[in-house]
């Protein structure tokens, strides 16, 4: 495999790995508690930490497929701990103030997510970026080679 290949792969397994290892914690936060006052963390952490996943994979792999990932990660386990397992155990539940914080937990989490996923989704492609490489720095409007200038041209190469 060449060296870009090898890059791009690590960047989508590093952003899924981040993505499920920090969805793990927010669920495990859940309960979180300072001084008897229930403490929403894990419902900031979801929706920051949504935000920036989807963008930092975007940003370094610059494909939109790989940028989903860790929003979906992010989805399947906050959705996978509000399923009571064979044992009996429930991750993400509650009544009263906890019911309240899983569920804003669940709906801001999973809003941010799909909403950086559409941001990505819906941005316009960025011209000459390859999946694994910052895009290069952009040529100034007018520049040979560019749509402005050659639509400036005239046919015998004489400018307007």
């Amino acid at each position: 495999m060449t060296r870009r290949v090898v890059e791009f792969v690590s960047a989508a397994v590093l952003a899924v790995a981040v993505a499920g290892w920090l969805a793990l914690v927010e669920v495990f936060w859940l309960p979180l508690r300072v001084a008897g006052v229930l403490v929403p963390l894990s419902v900031v952490l979801a929706v920051v930490g949504n935000l920036l996943l989807v963008a930092g994979a975007h940003r370094l792999t610059g494909s939109r497929a790989v940028a989903a990932l860790p929003a979906l990660t992010w989805l399947g386990i906050a959705v996978a701990a509000t399923v009571r397992r064979p044992e009996g155990d429930l991750v993400a539940a509650g009544g009263g103030g906890l019911g309240a914080v899983t569920l804003a937990f669940l709906g801001l989490g999973g809003v941010a997510a799909a909403f950086a996923v559409g941001r990505v989704l819906g941005a316009p492609a960025v011209p000459g970026l390859t999946p694994g490489r910052p895009p290069a720095a952009a040529a100034p409007p007018g520049a040979p080679g560019t749509a402005p200038a050659r639509r400036l041209r005239r046919q015998d190469g004489a400018h307007r």
